[in-house]
């Protein structure tokens, strides 16, 4: 893997009273930022190979939307073990498919905000910085290891 491209879901509605987490659905404003994120991949040429996606429906909304965007879309694989993931268990999961040139992952916070700062600073505490449908690209030089990754882009709608 040489380029990896992070996003955020976009935003979404507040769960109902006792409703699950998992089901929340986009807003209207999570929808056109999903969009947002989508005609921004494109105007830079960022064309993932592979997409990995939480299969929350806020995000598998965000991931749709925004690779429909492209024009050509890529297959997307579910992992039930982006939800509510560590740094850790996302670097686990891409490490998985080292194959392919350059990987999307789809997820939420805290674990892509931390994922980002492990990848570039070798730390994930606490870090703050993945707004909704915030995309962070990445490069790597050499093998997915904590602080061996350059931030070349960041976008927020």
């Amino acid at each position: 893997m040489h380029e990896l491209i992070l996003l955020r879901h976009a935003e979404a509605q507040p769960a109902p009273p006792g409703g699950q987490d998992e089901v929340r659905r986009l807003s209207g404003r999570g929808e056109q930022e999903a969009r947002a994120a989508g005609e921004w991949l494109k105007k830079h040429g960022k064309r993932p190979d592979r997409v990995l996606c939480s299969p929350s429906e806020r995000t598998c909304a965000t991931a749709n939307l925004a690779l429909g965007e492209l024009g050509r879309t890529p297959s997307m694989l579910t992992a039930t073990e982006i939800y509510n993931a560590t740094p850790g268990e996302l670097l686990a999961l891409l490490d998985q498919h080292g194959d392919a040139n350059t990987v999307m992952l789809v997820g939420h916070n805290p674990g892509i905000e931390r994922l980002v700062a492990l990848l570039v600073e070798g730390r994930s505490d606490e870090f703050r910085g993945m707004p909704p449908a915030g995309l962070a690209v990445l490069h790597l030089d050499g093998p997915l290891e904590p602080g061996n990754a350059r931030l070349d882009a960041f976008w927020s709608p």
